[in-house]
């Protein structure tokens, strides 16, 4: 049963979160259960509801969205709009806590967990725990596998964000320029004057 009055009826048992849908509900159970029955199937990588596999979806590097304020393309519709709050600063989310605002529900569902002391994601190789999901993602390097492999070089990376940037370097594209020295950088982070 699904509401538009923002009552969430249904309620879990394990950690008090609400969901206003029993399909939200269900796929949350499984999180608390350990169960990943949704595997992708280019990288066998498991999540607990269908729409996380849908979502994960990024392996084709295609981003068909394109923002019109910055030109950046992103991979989904939704982090389009997402991506499009950060040009106009509305952050319609603000913690009750620390006065902290949000530009998207699930940072403020992600900031208000540790505020709490949350930590429902933990790591299966050494148990360390984390407020969120996305966290535990960019925790991931007990394994050493790199899913992410460039088409160009076949260079294999650990994380779909560090293939994008090695993607650059393929098309010469340098985003950020160096106001000191007046040359183009590929990376704010990798620039420093000696």
């Amino acid at each position: 049963m699904m509401t538009h009055n923002g009552k969430k009826s249904y309620q879990c048992k394990e950690c008090e979160k609400a969901f206003s849908c029993n399909s939200e509900h269900t796929c949350h159970m499984m999180v608390h259960r350990g169960k990943k029955p949704y595997q992708c199937k280019e990288c066998e990588k498991a999540f607990s509801c269908n729409s996380e596999l849908t979502h994960h979806m990024t392996h084709s590097g295609e981003k068909p969205f394109q923002c019109r304020e910055c030109e950046k393309a992103l991979t989904r519709n939704s982090e389009l709009t997402r991506h499009m709050m950060t040009h106009n600063g509305e952050k319609s989310y603000q913690c009750k806590e620390c006065e902290k605002a949000f530009s998207c529900n699930s940072e403020h569902t992600c900031h208000m967990m540790v505020h709490r002391g949350e930590k429902p994601y933990q790591c299966k190789e050494c148990e360390k725990a984390f407020s969120c999901n996305s966290e535990l993602t960019h925790h991931m390097t007990h394994s050493g596998e790199k899913p992410f492999q460039c088409r160009e070089c076949e260079k294999p990376f650990t994380r779909n964000s560090e293939l994008t940037r090695h993607m650059k370097t393929h098309n010469w594209e340098k985003p950020y320029q160096c106001e000191e020295r007046e040359k183009a950088k590929l990376d704010i982070f990798q620039h420093s004057h000696k």
